[in-house]
């Protein structure tokens, strides 16, 4: 078996590593401040990080190849071309679903970026696999090298970016995440040797290097404008206009006067619609994942604050935390049943679920019922 002798163009390569940092930060930013987003607006950002993250390795992979040169003219397989990059794009997207529609903890974090290493590695082996005219021979050790680097520099990125979710953070979760794809590119090549293959073994229709450069250069054109959309609306801060201020000093209320004077509203969504409920009218406020629900007589309503924020909001309105989920209202508490350690609260109206209590919060609701 005779190897190919194979180089790569150094312009190209740092094109690609530009791309890869280029798409990280427009993917990770979209999804920044998620939970002040309505269900449908999550669903869109969600849906245009994945496509910016799962396009960026996508695209990352196919700028470097461009620039592998070989003494021989090699094709791709459109077919396969195409599946490398749906299943980038969908296996990131399962990713984002994890982490903004379940609770975030430490094992949810690193399961996302060990998916999204996973969609890494799919990604470059199917590409791979669609080349013509030459065939990929792998070594065991390249393979393993760009496994690790892959699973290890991805968990980094997500732990990172979404640890706190800062401009810092999103920027050191960007360099990781670019560092991941070109790690696992260039790992992976690296221990790769190719040999010609007299004839075409296509699936579907072939590409040339030309055609390629286009659907990059295509790819590379939504992946810039998304950073540019991202850049200009989030990192760029538009100072506030200046207006000359001819109110009395003695008329103007402190930022503590106005929030001790507005009332406490709960911001839920229903229908679409935003509502914004008096704590009096709430019983229950369950916890979804990073969200809430909160149940009124009759109703439940979708709230964007997580449990912790609802916890903290709450607790000066009478709300008790009874279990690590859920928050009560007492005003609206009807029956109180014992269950060992444990116990059950029960509420009056409508479609309001039984409430479990916690053993180590039995004793503060028995002490508040007198029981």
């Amino acid at each position: 078996m005779i190897f190919l002798d194979v180089s790569q163009n150094p312009m190209l390569v740092a094109a690609s590593l530009v791309i890869a940092l280029v798409a990280g930060f427009a993917g990770l930013t979209l999804t920044k401040d998620m939970a002040q987003k309505s269900v449908g607006q999550r669903k869109v950002a969600i849906a245009l990080a994945s496509i910016a993250l799962g396009g960026g390795i996508w695209s990352m992979h196919f700028v470097a190849m461009l620039g592998l040169q070989m003494p021989i003219l090699f094709y791709y397989d459109s077919a396969m071309t195409l599946a490398s990059a749906l299943v980038a794009i969908l296996i990131v997207s399962a990713a984002l679903i994890l982490l903004h529609f379940t609770e975030r903890t430490p094992l949810i974090v690193t399961l996302a970026g060990g998916l999204v290493a996973t969609g890494i590695l799919a990604m470059h082996y199917i590409g791979m696999a669609g080349l013509q005219l030459c065939r990929a021979v792998y070594t065991p050790f390249g393979v393993i090298l760009a496994i690790i680097s892959a699973f290890a520099l991805c968990i980094a990125a997500f732990w990172i970016a979404y640890g706190r979710r800062s401009n810092r953070n999103i920027l050191l979760g960007t360099l990781c995440f670019g560092a991941a794809v070109v790690s696992v590119h260039f790992v992976a090549i690296a221990g790769t040797r190719f040999v010609e293959v007299p004839a075409f073994n296509e699936f579907g229709p072939v590409m040339s290097n030309e055609v390629l450069a286009i659907g990059v250069i295509l790819t590379s054109f939504v992946i810039f404008g998304a950073f540019l959309w991202v850049a200009t609306t989030y990192l760029v801060s538009q100072p506030a206009p200046v207006v000359a201020d001819m109110t009395p000093p003695s008329a103007v209320a402190s930022p503590a006067l106005i929030a001790t004077t507005m009332p406490l509203r709960i911001p839920c969504e229903k229908d679409g619609s935003m509502l914004y409920l008096d704590p009096v009218d709430v019983a229950i406020v369950r916890a979804e994942g990073h969200y809430t629900h909160v149940y009124t007589d009759g109703a439940q309503h979708f709230c964007i604050w997580p449990i912790t924020e609802a916890t903290k909001r709450l607790t000066d309105s009478g709300f008790l935390k009874v279990h690590r989920s859920y928050l009560i209202n007492p005003r609206h508490l009807e029956a109180f049943e014992r269950q060992k350690d444990k116990g059950i609260c029960r509420f009056a109206g409508t479609d309001i679920p039984p409430v479990p209590v916690s053993r180590s919060n039995l004793k503060l609701v028995r002490d508040l019922l007198n029981v």
